[in-house]
C-alpha cells in the first residue's frame, strides 16, 4: 500500500516528518507561541460530574452535542503524551493517553472515530494537539514524539499539528532535574478548549483499567459509546501477573524506583494507585472468568442527578 505523506507542519505540507521536537521547534517557531500560550493558562481542577477521563492506553470520542460530557481529559502524564485530534468543521475530539503501545492503531482508530461523529460537515480540517511527554533522562517522551509523529504521518489524510507542548516546551528544571511543568491536559467539547488539567476523580473501574497496562496488554482501548452515551469498559484479559505478593510487600519508594519511566517526578498518589491496581491483580487473575461474566462489558451511564457514571445493571 502506498500512503499519501500529509502531515501539515504550520499550513505547510510535509514530505518528511520531524526527526524529533528539537527540529520541529527549530524549523517552525509557531509550536513555541502556541505552547507558551496552553502553559499560561492556569491549572484548573476538574470535577468528576459531566467528566470522561481517559487512563493510560486508552482512547475516547465524543461529538460537541453529547449530553453527557462536558469534559474530556486525561492526567498523570510524564513520558506519555496525551493525543487530541478534532474536526474543527464539526468539533468532533478523539483524546488518547498513549505510552508508546499500540500507537498506529490508536491514530488510525481516533482519526475514523472523529470522522464518523463529523459526518454531515463537510467543512473542517483534522486538527492534531500533543501534549505532555518532558524532557526526561532516557529520552523515553522523545521516542514516543518520534514514533506518534511518524503514525500520523503515515496516514491517508491530512492532518494538521496545531499545538505540540512536548520536550522541552513541557520541562523545568528543579534541584537540576527536569519536571513536567503539564502532567495533563482537559477539552471542553462545547467549544474545543484546552487546558492544564488535574482530575482527583479518574472515573469508575480505574484499578481494572490499570490493570491493562501493568499486565503487558498492547491494545489501546476505547472506552466510550457515543451512539449510547456510555463509558464502556472492556471485556478483555489479560496474564496472570507472577510475584504479586512480594511487590505488595515492598515500600512505596522501591515501588516508585521499579514500576515507574520516571521516578523522580511522579504525582503523590503514584504508589498508592499501583498498590490498588497490584491488589485487584492479585483478585482477580483471570477477568475474563471473574470480572467480564458471560464476555459482557461494564456499562456506566450519566446519572442525571450527580452527572457521575453509575453502572448500568443488567
Amino acid at each position: 500500500m502506498v500512503f499519501i505523506m500529509v502531515l501539515v507542519l504550520n499550513g505547510v505540507i510535509q514530505d518528511e516528518r520531524p526527526i524529533n521536537t528539537h527540529a520541529l521547534f527549530l524549523e517552525h517557531p509557531v509550536y513555541r507561541e502556541t505552547a507558551t500560550q496552553l502553559l499560561s493558562i492556569p491549572t484548573k481542577t476538574v470535577s468528576a460530574p459531566g467528566l470522561l477521563y481517559v487512563c493510560q492506553r486508552e482512547m475516547a470520542a465524543v461529538a460537541p452535542h453529547d449530553r453527557n460530557v462536558n469534559i474530556i481529559g486525561s492526567d498523570d502524564a510524564t513520558t506519555c503524551i496525551i493525543v487530541v485530534v478534532r474536526h474543527s468543521g464539526s468539533g468532533a475530539i478523539a483524546l488518547a493517553h498513549l505510552d508508546g503501545n499500540g500507537t498506529d492503531e490508536a491514530v488510525s482508530a481516533m482519526v475514523a472515530r472523529v470522522q464518523e461523529l463529523a459526518f454531515g460537515y463537510p467543512e473542517g480540517r483534522i486538527e492534531l494537539q500533543l501534549i505532555g511527554g518532558f524532557s526526561d533522562a532516557q529520552g523515553y517522551a522523545e521516542d514516543l514524539f518520534s514514533n506518534i509523529m511518524q503514525s500520523f504521518h503515515k496516514h491517508p489524510l491530512e492532518i494538521d499539528l496545531t499545538q505540540a507542548c512536548v520536550g522541552e516546551l513541557n520541562t523545568i528544571v528543579r534541584d537540576d532535574i527536569n519536571w513536567p511543568i503539564i502532567y495533563g491536559v482537559g477539552v471542553n467539547i462545547k467549544t474545543g478548549e484546552i487546558f492544564p488539567a488535574t482530575f482527583p476523580d479518574k472515573g469508575p473501574d480505574l484499578p481494572l483499567r490499570n490493570a491493562r497496562y501493568f499486565t503487558g496488554s498492547h491494545q489501546v482501548l476505547d472506552i466510550y459509546d457515543s451512539a449510547v452515551g456510555m463509558l464502556r469498559i472492556g471485556p478483555f484479559n489479560y496474564d496472570p501477573l507472577r510475584g504479586v505478593d512480594l511487590w505488595l510487600a515492598q515500600s512505596d519508594e522501591f515501588i516508585l524506583k521499579h514500576l515507574s519511566t520516571s521516578p523522580d517526578v511522579e504525582p503523590p498518589h503514584f504508589a498508592m494507585q499501583v498498590r490498588a491496581t497490584l491488589r485487584y491483580i492479585q483478585d482477580n487473575q483471570f477477568p475474563a472468568v471473574t470480572v467480564f461474566r458471560n464476555n459482557n462489558p461494564h456499562y456506566f451511564r450519566r446519572d442525571e442527578t450527580t452527572g457521575c457514571w453509575t453502572p448500568v445493571r443488567y
